[in-house]
């Protein structure tokens, strides 16, 4: 890949200010621990009846767990009512069986100083996941490959704003597909040194995944703490299927952690109602999240929540809408309600471009993943095209406003030194702060700066070339590219991971599809 550098006028001036500012002022945190309260939208009258459909929808109509026959005996032992595949819930069961999840607990990163708290007042934000396409502007849009995926991941390292390293960032579809989820799994370890999500398309791949984390962490310790997790998504309406609880079921056992998602896409995977489609996600996750504790009491797991709407004229999907939005706001109540940590919205678009519409769809509804109490919020960055595409673009338009978000979970701190009054003191009525002692004790903090955005007036920004957000974000990912520097990794431990993938691959025969 040519990594071309920006042109010397491009990193002159103010860019190359505020360059050299964050060098010296961006403090990378390994999460965000929010300053400002939940956004909490429903009474608890509304939050009864949503709660009392729920039940009515495990106990009337109930859930299929489909090729699974260790979950369903799981659930006859547990006294649940499974009659073939289906298995019904008294009210109640379910949260009684919630009990034992943790609250919070800490993803562990090979850096412990990347180590995540997921739950309570934390917020992580990873990269988008599990686009089988990907785009720039140079080379429009293509399949993925495994050099995406692992620039994807160098670029997330890179980043101050986020703090996950992510799953299936994009599909490498130039690696087999019974095979690939090893050189993923391997791409996180080598090039970041966060935390990372592993594999979820087939139990062993899921126990492989697990595996390969215990290399890295050593056996004792990963036996003992959470150093992965996986994301399963429901078959929504109302299906668990066996691939994804054989795998979920995989990391419980291992006391990894899990995050369970229904994608419930009103109108079609659910009622185009928010209150039913909220009802619906209730009722799947708490299944998926009670079966992870009937496998393993106390193992970590994250409640999920993929809400999306769609144009009743044509049947596509949409992302980013205010419905879906506002909805958020109600799950992040219920999850609080059970207890339990929450992943819920994400920087979602439809746009085919890093456009206008792009950033105002993300805008929506990465507000609402913050503003509801999301603690760990997947497709932070780089979602494009409905998550058919990863966008170099996009990733890094997105990063920079996950830097905002930084700044707007922050809050508003209320010290002598913020309050100022000296100032006034010696600025007086009728002047400016500008050169005031205040003003040069703390302009080089007060304020977040974007990365991408142009403030300079109309006449400099003409004179160097008139770049739009998504040229100056292109330019950006070419830098950061060739600036990248792997963290090191102990040469043992990546000789043992290396010896492990080639033993799977030389396994099996390729598979691809």
């Amino acid at each position: 890949m040519s990594l071309a550098e920006p042109s010397p006028r491009a990193r002159s001036g103010r860019a190359a200010r505020r360059a050299e500012r964050s060098a010296q002022h961006v403090t990378r945190a390994p999460y965000i621990v929010r300053g400002i309260p939940t956004y909490d939208i429903l009474s608890e009258e509304g939050l009864q009846r949503i709660e009392h459909a729920a039940d009515r929808i495990l106990a009337e109509t109930g859930i299929d767990f489909r090729d699974d026959d260790e979950a369903l005996a799981l659930w006859r032992k547990a006294g649940a009512h499974v009659d073939g595949v289906r298995v019904r819930f008294e009210p109640g069961m379910l949260r009684e069986i919630i009990r034992t999840a943790p609250r919070e607990f800490t993803q562990h990163a090979r850096n412990p100083a990347n180590s995540v708290r997921i739950g309570g007042r934390n917020v992580v934000f990873a990269p988008a996941y599990g686009s089988p396409f990907v785009m720039d502007l140079d080379r429009g849009r293509r399949f993925g490959t495994l050099d995406d995926f692992e620039n994807f991941v160098k670029l997330a390292q890179s980043s101050p704003w986020l703090h996950h390293s992510g799953g299936t960032i994009c599909e490498p579809t130039d690696i087999a597909v019974n095979k690939r989820h090893l050189d993923m799994v391997y791409a996180h370890i080598r090039y970041s040194d966060r935390a990372f999500l592993g594999s979820v398309t087939a139990e062993d791949r899921a126990e492989d995944s697990v595996e390969m984390a215990r290399i890295l962490f050593g056996a004792a310790f990963a036996d003992q703490n959470c150093v992965i997790m996986g994301n399963f998504n429901v078959n929504s309406p109302l299906v668990w299927d066996g691939t994804m609880t054989k795998g979920m079921r995989a990391y419980a056992r291992a006391g990894q952690g899990t995050v369970l998602v229904p994608f419930i896409l009103g109108g079609a995977m659910g009622p185009v109602t928010n209150a039913g489609a909220i009802a619906q996600s209730l009722a799947e996750t708490m299944a998926g999240c009670a079966l992870i504790q009937l496998e393993r009491p106390g193992a970590p797991v994250v409640f999920g929540n993929f809400l999306s709407s769609m144009s009743l004229r044509s049947g596509s999907p949409t992302f980013g809408t205010p419905e879906p939005a506002i909805g958020s706001m109600v799950v992040g109540q219920l999850a609080r309600r059970l207890g339990l940590p929450l992943r819920c919205s994400g920087n979602f678009t439809n746009s085919k471009l890093p456009d206008a519409q792009a950033m105002m769809e993300g805008t929506m509804s990465m507000l609402a993943a913050v503003q509801c109490g999301a603690n760990y919020v997947l497709h932070s960055a780089g979602f494009l095209d409905g998550l058919l595409s990863m966008s170099y673009e996009k990733f890094m338009l997105d990063t920079d406003l996950c830097g905002a978000m930084h700044a707007y979970l922050k809050g508003v701190e209320v010290d002598d030194n913020a309050l100022a009054v000296d100032a006034f003191a010696e600025v007086g009525p009728g002047n400016h702060f500008f050169g005031c002692q205040h003003t040069l004790a703390n302009y080089e903090t007060a304020f977040w700066d974007s990365e991408l955005s142009d403030n300079e007036p109309f006449e400099k920004w003409e004179a160097a070339g008139s770049t739009d957000s998504a040229t100056r974000a292109n330019r950006r990912w070419k830098t950061v590219l060739a600036e990248y520097q792997a963290p090191v990794l102990d040469p043992g431990i990546d000789e043992a991971l290396r010896d492990f993938m080639t033993r799977r691959k030389s396994a099996v025969a390729d598979q691809w599809y």
